[in-house]
């Protein structure tokens, strides 16, 4: 949420509650450890996130709603915002062909798990997170600038 645009209407506070709300809800997972319940949260908050934006931009006329700004310091570098929308649309097209490449971005940015935890959640070595995130920047740099 922190880089989300401040005048959001979705705070952290309501984030991190409707993610409870959907975690407890959900009977039928057997949490195998912390990981998997933090790779779990991650994956909820990105699909609440979504849900909102996708919700927001169909609430507007003629389709000109305005984009939800993120700050791509961290996912994407220096330059413009993207819609938060595409960014999701291209982490499923990134997900098709590299899955825990997709899966390390949705744990460091919707997340925010560091370097470290993010290893421990796909149970992987903290280099091989690092070349993934790299990775990951540049395909999803590459692929949101060809919208």
């Amino acid at each position: 949420m922190a880089r989300e645009r401040p005048d959001h209407t979705l705070q952290a506070t309501a984030l991190v509650n409707e993610a409870y709300l959907r975690l407890i809800d959900l009977k039928r997972i057997r949490w195998q450890d912390r990981a998997h319940f933090f790779a779990m949260s991650a994956r909820v908050m990105r699909r609440i996130l979504v849900d909102f934006a996708r919700a927001r931009r169909q609430d507007k006329r003629g389709g000109g709603a305005p984009r939800v700004s993120l700050d791509e310091a961290l996912l994407l570098g220096e330059g413009p915002t993207q819609d938060l929308v595409a960014l999701d649309d291209a982490l499923q097209a990134l997900a098709a062909v590299h899955p825990r490449k997709s899966e390390v971005v949705e744990l460091r940015f919707f997340g925010g798990l560091s370097l470290e935890e993010t290893a421990e959640a796909l149970h992987i070595s903290i280099d091989t997170v690092k070349r993934d995130w790299r990775f990951a920047k540049l395909w999803l740099l590459r692929e949101l600038d060809g919208k």
